[in-house]
């Protein structure tokens, strides 16, 4: 997780706390959206994916409308909601989204990643 964490904080900009924050609302709505096995294969391939999984849902992000959106379902829309309240600026979403995904296809392999892509509606466009 360190390494991602370096990874993603040198594309974006964003201080390391923040982007394991943001590593871990992404990691958890691949969770609850996309297809349980190979999200478990992702997250099993990314060792400290879990913890911060947990801190993302603790911690959680957006208040105000767009927590409430999120709140709701949302779907790629609520994340972006959730990655503004932490301090991810619109800019640094794109970035962060195919550094992290990039990582994810070197770790847990191509067919994981494209099975996670191809089943979340609106994904492709923060990768």
């Amino acid at each position: 997780m360190d390494e991602l964490i370096a990874r993603v904080t040198q594309k974006t900009g964003l201080d390391q706390a923040t982007a394991r924050k943001a590593i871990g609302l992404i990691l958890g709505y691949l969770q609850k959206e996309g297809p349980q096995n190979e999200v478990n294969q992702l997250i099993a391939a990314l060792p400290g994916a879990q913890d911060a999984i947990d801190e993302g849902k603790a911690g959680g992000g957006g208040g105000g409308l767009m927590g409430m959106v999120g709140s709701m379902g949302g779907g790629v829309m609520a994340l972006g909601g959730q990655l503004m309240g932490i301090g991810v600026s619109m800019g640094q979403m794109q970035p962060l989204g195919k550094e992290l995904f990039a990582y994810g296809r070197e770790k847990a392999g191509e067919d994981t990643m494209g099975a996670i892509m191809g089943s979340i509606p609106g994904l492709s466009q923060f990768v």
